[in-house]
This record gives structure tokens, sequence and C-alpha cells, in this order.
């Protein structure tokens, strides 16, 4: 049997990222992808397709590091079928991808300038004395890892 699957979409939300016991990294985030398409009516409509995606191993840490919410991304995996019961004794299930391949389509720049935007703030020398120092932008968390680990 062959189970591949290739979406492009954007992330709903930002990566979550835990550990196993044994240290392998674990990402967890969604993307939604759309279709619009016409009605026999001649109407148009747009479809919305939101899946969970799952990143294991230095893919997960990577994708970490660089993806937020928003980010586009061109995934490649294997569909997965979960199944557990939830507090009330119900069973769920739901149907998610377990991303083998990861591709950032937004440009570096356009992903910087997003995610770490800050205000411009007037040169220290024009601001009176007793306004309040501006905050630096958030620090971007290092990760030890060569050219050749990103996926870009």
């Amino acid at each position: 049997m062959y189970n591949r699957v290739i979406m492009v979409g954007n992330l709903t939300r930002d990566i979550e990222l835990r550990y196993t016991p044994s240290g392998t990294a674990i990402a967890k985030t969604a993307i939604a992808t759309n279709r619009r398409f016409k009605t026999q009516t001649g109407e148009q409509k747009e479809e919305v397709c939101f899946i969970d995606i799952t990143i294991f191993g230095r893919a997960a840490e990577i994708a970490n590091q660089y993806l937020h919410k928003g980010r586009r991304v061109l995934i490649e995996g294997r569909l997965v079928f979960e199944q557990w019961t939830d507090q009330s004794g119900n069973k769920r299930s739901k149907h998610s991808i377990a991303v083998d391949n990861l591709q950032m389509l937004d440009s570096k720049a356009e992903a910087a300038q997003a995610r770490y935007e800050a205000p411009i703030e007037p040169p220290a020398a024009t601001a009176p004395a007793s306004a309040p120092k501006p905050q630096s932008a958030p620090e971007i968390p290092e990760i030890d890892i060569d050219d050749d680990d990103i996926p870009f």
C-alpha cells in the first residue's frame, strides 16, 4: 500500500515542541489549505481544510525555531489515523499527517519581518529625558545547527 500526502498551506497556530523521555523532539501544529470553486449555479465558493501535523526529530527543532502561525509551508508525509478516549470516556478519532519533509515557502526576509517587526522609535537624542527607554526586539533563540540541516 502507498500512503503519501503532499499539502501546501498556512500554519494555523505556533509550534508546540515537546520531548519524549528518550530525548526525541516532537513538534505539533496544524495547517489550513483552501480551494476555490464555482457551483453549478455559478456561485463562487471556498472550501477550507484544517489538518493537524506532527514533525519529529531535528526537523521539529528547526520548525520550532523558524516557523510560527501564518507561515506558508509545503509538507510531505503520511496520513495517520489517531484514536483516543477523552476525559468523559468518549472514543475520539482524527486524521493527521506525520511529516517526513517540510519546506518553508515564505522568504527569510518576510518571515523575519512578520515575526520580529518592532515599532520604530525616535532616536535617543531627540527623545525627552524622562521618556522610557525603548524595549529591544525579542531575542531569537539559538540552536546549534549546520547549514546542511536547514531545509531552505
